[in-house]
């Protein structure tokens, strides 16, 4: 147990944060509100207008799996600018590396292309 000082500094870092949600969480509970919310404060209210109909626009599931798809494809795509920058120094290693990284990367759209998940079908 000689490496537990290490640790120190995340228990700590941990019991401040709990700490200070806590706190917020008290002081809400005895500063807010303490009267109901009014009929007319519960409506919805966009853009200065009242709403004239119920929203009942639905969006396909697959509506949010193409953007999951998206989002996951693109931040790991970002990785090729640093990438770039420093491939002088990386040489063959990092060459190898980053063929690696993109082989895994088509494997995992061939998995999502396999599955239908990239097909806008009802």
């Amino acid at each position: 147990m000689e490496n537990t000082g290490e640790y120190l500094g995340i228990l700590a870092t941990f019991l401040l944060a709990a700490a200070i949600a806590g706190l917020i969480l008290a002081l809400n509970a005895l500063l807010g509100p303490k009267r109901p919310v009014s009929a007319a404060k519960a409506e919805p209210f966009e853009c200065g207008v009242a709403p004239f109909a119920v929203a009942t626009g639905h969006l396909s599931v697959k509506f949010y799996l193409v953007a999951m798809l998206f989002i996951l494809f693109d931040v790991e795509i970002v990785w090729f600018f640093p990438w770039a920058v420093i491939l002088r120094e990386l040489r063959w290693t990092g060459i190898l590396e980053m063929f690696s990284f993109v082989f895994v990367l088509a494997l995992g759209f061939l998995y999502a292309w396999k599955k239908g998940a990239l097909e806008w079908e009802k």
